[in-house]
């Protein structure tokens, strides 16, 4: 499948199913060394980097020859004390790269791959502003999602002036050096130092990495479905969820045992299906300029919970959900049991290692210690586990600062790598409870390897807004990315998170969110951190009522999401998927302005996502599709189709295996 080819030489090149993937000229080099000094500061999870490259130069291709079944292309140059080496090696289809270097004088490295002017690129993790990432740079580097996004907006600049949190097109909470191409191939780079991936050029795509020290991998195949196939056999793939979790809505409240039990009621009586209650306050509060936080001291909090142990284990219907992170709180029981014993993070001089989470200190549980490692995984077996709790929000993993002291390793080296060891955290606490296939946790931050432990990710904490970047379509495109990265499960604050400045969720944006997430493998809501500047779901009975209905449709489906999350489980093929699955030589299905995407393989669901309309213009790729709600048969390509409230357009395809399922929610719901 692949072929190194040596035309001459002064060149090497690489091809991948007839494909050319790598050239390496005199004229026209493919691989650079450097040195380059990294500035890196961060505030509250928002970092600004910048990279001084002091020199880069390009290598020469000095010959190759095979080892151990290898082949090793060699490289050098008169700055370079002794020889680059790149060894590949070719494994079940995929092509494993390694590169060295004897020089230790030299820290960047940089590798470019051969494009097309019309390919398109997708990936790089969970994106929020472009599925295809095609002329622009993507930083590799896990932190704060950022307000707004998008540096042309007035709620960005707002957040910038305020404390330096606007973020960027490229500012995720789950990014990976991974992407997948149009040519039917794809790469990952198996790194966690800090790494770009440049797609602004026409013929050329380039990888740069913080490191000498490069692992890569390459693989060819026909179709999309076999690369994510392959790209999970790599990462690792999710479990399947347990059946409750894919019924009726988890319900997102807070304000104590009474507040919590009467909005269930509230909502129950109204007709809704709730399958979980999550109260993120379960350990307590405090209120900050941002809106309401949460005291991050991860013990039952009984005076704002009375009796909740009893409600979780008497409630046989609902099953209830917590929250925790990797953070402890300055002067809480867990930050003193934590400091006595050394399990914390360390600045140079040897000292714990606190910094500003917002208006309070926190020290971060030091995750490549064994022994703090295992601590942490008792405090949730013991803490949540052991509470009643089936699942929880599995927070943050973004603020591990650069220059902190790890046991394992420098800040800088374990960064990225961070989240990926707090999902494993989480994970082995559940497995080692004998509860896998039961308890679902949700994280937001994700790295290479997350695939193997995180069940679920949820996209964040968007805008109460319409905003392409930040607010509802973004979730759109961050899914599709996310599946496209490996990890296939993936769900979202309904009505969003962020309430700040002028921004407050009116019913139209709440009733709208709904809506689509009816159509994921996971319906879920949140209050917001301003709850009181927030239409709520169980604000009146027109609410209540539409949101009843969405969790009724939400159930019919599970037949439907239970195959495609199983399917997920066992090849690795996406949940929600791009609309360039069914139509790849199609330009139109490679737009992530479509805000469109085919729910497994027999449901195109086109949610609504701008205020003010009860139509939607809708692109179909190739087949016939029938509208889930007035049975009339579309074509493919362009059609204005109703989207009236609690009717977003979906449909399905024509002779799908589904066909009944689909006609006895329209007959029911339509």
């Amino acid at each position: 499948m692949f072929e190194f080819r040596f035309p001459d030489e002064n060149t090497a090149e690489l091809f991948g199913s007839g494909k050319l993937l790598f050239r390496h000229t005199a004229s026209s080099p493919a691989l650079f060394l450097g040195r380059g000094r990294e500035t890196i500061r961060m505030f509250r999870g928002n970092f600004d980097i910048s990279d001084r490259i002091i020199e880069r130069i390009a290598l020469v291709f000095a010959g190759h020859h095979t080892e151990n079944g290898k082949q090793v292309l060699c490289f050098t140059h008169p700055c370079l004390q002794g020889e680059f080496h790149l060894t590949a090696k070719e494994e079940n289809g995929m092509l494993h790269l390694s590169a060295s270097c004897g020089d230790a004088s030299f820290n960047r490295f940089w590798l470019r791959l051969a494009a097309e002017d019309d390919e398109h690129v997708v990936g790089g993790g969970e994106q929020f502003s472009a599925l295809d990432l095609r002329g622009r740079l993507w930083p590799i580097w896990t932190r704060e999602q950022g307000v707004g996004r998008n540096k042309l907006t007035e709620v960005t600049r707002l957040a910038d002036a305020l404390d330096g949190s606007g973020g960027d097109y490229h500012t995720t909470f789950f990014p990976q050096p991974t992407f997948l191409s149009s040519r039917r191939y794809f790469v990952h780079v198996d790194n966690y130092e800090y790494a770009e991936l440049d797609f602004r050029e026409k013929t050329f795509h380039e990888i740069g990495l913080w490191s000498t020290a490069l692992r890569l991998t390459i693989c060819c195949r026909e179709t999309f479905p076999a690369l994510l196939e392959s790209l999970t056999e790599l990462l690792g793939r999710q479990l399947p969820l347990p059946d409750w979790s894919m019924k009726g809505l988890w319900l997102g409240v807070q304000g104590g045992t009474q507040r919590a039990t009467e909005l269930e009621k509230r909502c129950r009586e109204g007709g809704m299906d709730i399958s979980a209650v999550w109260i993120q306050d379960w350990e307590g509060k405090r209120v900050t300029s941002f809106g309401s936080r949460l005291q991050w001291d991860w013990r039952w909090n009984r005076e704002r919970y009375p009796d909740l142990d009893k409600v979780i284990a008497e409630d046989s219907e609902t099953a209830w959900m917590g929250y925790i992170n990797p953070y402890l709180v300055e002067g809480g029981v867990l930050f003193r049991e934590a400091k006595e014993h050394g399990f914390f993070v360390r600045r140079t001089d040897g000292t714990d290692y606190l910094f500003d989470f917002g208006e309070y200190d926190c020290g971060v549980v030091d995750l490549t210690n064994p022994e703090a490692f295992d601590w942490y995984k008792n405090v949730i077996r013991t803490n949540l586990i052991g509470m009643g709790f089936r699942g929880w929000m599995a927070d943050f993993g973004e603020y591990l600062p650069a220059d902190a002291v790890c046991y394992g390793g420098s800040g800088l080296e374990y960064h990225n790598k961070w989240p990926m060891l707090w999902g494993k955290c989480n994970r082995e606490a559940v497995r080692d409870a004998g509860k896998e296939g039961e308890i679902v946790f949700f994280m937001r931050a994700g790295a290479a390897g997350s695939q193997r432990y995180a069940p679920l990710i949820w996209a964040g904490d968007q805008c109460v807004d319409w905003s392409e970047d930040d607010g509802l379509p973004s979730v759109i495109t961050a899914a599709l990315s996310l599946g496209l990265s490996g990890f296939g499960l993936h769900t979202c604050d309904a009505g969003g998170y962020t309430t700040l400045f002028h921004l407050k969720r009116d019913r139209e944006l709440l009733l709208r969110w709904l809506e689509f997430a009816c159509f994921t493998p996971v319906m879920r809501t949140h209050e917001g951190n301003r709850p009181e500047s927030n239409v709520q779901l169980y604000d009146d009975s027109e609410i209540i009522s539409s949101a009843a209905r969405l969790t009724g449709i939400h159930d019919a489906l599970f037949p439907y999401l239970k195959k495609c999350v199983e399917e997920n489980a066992q090849t690795g093929l996406p949940v929600m998927r791009p609309l360039f699955f069914e139509a790849p030589e199609e330009e139109t299905a490679w737009s992530h302005r479509l805000y469109s995407y085919l729910l497994g393989q027999d449901l195109l669901v086109a949610p609504v996502v701008e205020p003010g309309t009860d139509l939607r213009k809708v692109w179909l790729p190739r087949d016939e599709w029938i509208s889930l709600w007035s049975h009339k048969a579309y074509p493919a390509g362009w059609s204005e189709v109703p989207a009236p409230m609690d009717k977003p357009p979906v449909f399905y395809r024509s002779g799908s295996a589904y066909s009944e399922l689909f006609a006895s929610i329209a007959q029911s719901f339509g």
